[in-house]
């Protein structure tokens, strides 16, 4: 969850301790992965069934899933898992683990999709970068903080940039034509405004670009505020020109654009609650509106993940830790409100991602404390979450990244 939330350990990180509630994971997958194979299209068996094809079910190659984890917990991975799911059933099946990258708890892929770069979420934080075709570790890099907890690629595939949780700070490296990193070519520390009610210092928690590609911002939970900088695109470095600020103690956690590129939504941690945001390409500058529900339902203490938004712009979802449910809203005016329709049960424990499909028809979310993986159906015109089948197994699952 995020990190202000919930106990923290060794001062500066909290997550994989928090996942280690859930005990052993059931299955650790540590073999070499085997080729692909064909499954049965659409009458497949949900994620936890094992059968065959009927006789005259056409064949779905199946698609790959990469998922994170923290390797120095009790009952944690052995590395970045490496699985692959039917894109027509929702069907996981395991295929081994990618080891050397340590406690890859966030994954990203480069938009040509021939590279994965994941956080290595320890105290001398870094991040890594992994060849997909042959999954050979092209190396890894300092972040120049602590606790790197998120990650992504810029829209042009030539800069990577992380947010290190523990110290409050984003870097950006740059990529070059392998996939590989190079030298950090910024790394900037919140400094201001002071920490938020019951926050020891800043925590950034997501670094990511504006529609407009020119502007990166970074969410900080500490300072209960979002920083737009502008990115030089030859040099990599980081020009401040706006902040948004949250009301005190709300605990920004992570945002996600609507496709028109004028709105966003922000889920605000700490006090359960989410928000549209106005966007300005022209400037970066993000206006945060006013506190909306979360679907929680105030029985039990909650903290809200991560949003995504469907790519025709009609539906967002939020996924709610602790609650453990899965929030739908309708999105109107164009992306200026959200209208909440409901919530899911998320058929595990604690939410901590959530992620699409690249064709928008499955919703994966990664249960940190039951240690698995939920595949949902995504109906396309009412926005309506089916679960497929039986949740997977998998060790402290707190990422799943579909291709």
């Amino acid at each position: 969850m995020g990190r202000g939330a919930e106990p923290e350990h060794g001062g500066w990180s909290r997550r994989r301790f928090v996942g280690a509630v859930a005990g052993t994971a059931a299955v650790v997958a540590v073999p070499a992965p085997a080729p692909p194979v064909k499954t049965p299209a659409p009458d497949a068996p949900a994620a936890d069934e094992r059968t065959g094809p009927g006789p005259s079910a056409p064949p779905t190659a199946l698609r790959p899933l990469y998922l994170g984890t923290y390797t120095s917990t009790e009952g944690g991975g052995t590395g970045i898992g490496v699985a692959a799911y039917d894109p027509v059933s929702g069907r996981i099946t395991a295929s081994g683990a990618l080891t050397g990258v340590a406690d890859p708890s966030y994954l990203a892929a480069h938009p040509d999709g021939r590279t994965l770069y994941a956080v290595d979420e320890r105290q001398d934080g870094g991040v890594t970068a992994v060849r997909a075709a042959d999954r050979r570790v092209l190396g890894t890099r300092g972040t120049g903080g602590a606790g790197p907890c998120h990650l992504s690629v810029h829209p042009d595939g030539r800069w990577l940039l992380s947010a290190n949780y523990g110290s409050g700070s984003v870097a950006v490296h740059p990529v070059d034509a392998s996939g590989a990193l190079g030298e950090r070519t910024d790394l900037v520390t919140h400094t201001s405004p002071p920490p938020g009610p019951g926050q020891q210092g800043p925590h950034a928690h997501q670094f990511v670009t504006g529609p407009d590609g020119g502007h990166v911002l970074a969410v900080d939970l500490g300072t209960d505020t979002v920083y737009t900088y502008r990115l030089d695109p030859a040099r990599g470095t980081l020009t401040e020109v706006a902040r948004a600020h949250t009301r005190p103690g709300a605990g920004p956690r992570h945002l996600t654009f609507h496709p028109g590129g004028r709105y966003a939504y922000l889920a605000d941690e700490v006090d359960d609650t989410v928000a549209v945001c106005a966007y300005d390409p022209s400037t970066g500058r993000l206006t945060i509106g006013d506190p909306q529900s979360t679907g929680s339902g105030g029985g039990t203490t909650n903290y809200p993940a991560q949003f995504l938004v469907t790519a025709d712009g009609a539906y967002a979802y939020l996924a709610n830790r602790g609650d453990n449910s899965l929030a739908r809203y309708a999105v109107e005016s164009d992306g200026a409100r959200l209208r909440l329709l409901g919530t899911v049960p998320v058929a595990g424990d604690f939410p901590r991602q959530i992620a699409f499909s690249p064709d928008g028809r499955l919703l994966f979310a990664a249960n940190q404390r039951s240690s698995t993986v939920s595949v949902f159906h995504v109906d396309p015109g009412s926005g309506e979450l089916h679960l497929a089948g039986k949740p997977f197994p998998s060790p402290v699952a707190v990422c799943a990244l579909p291709l």
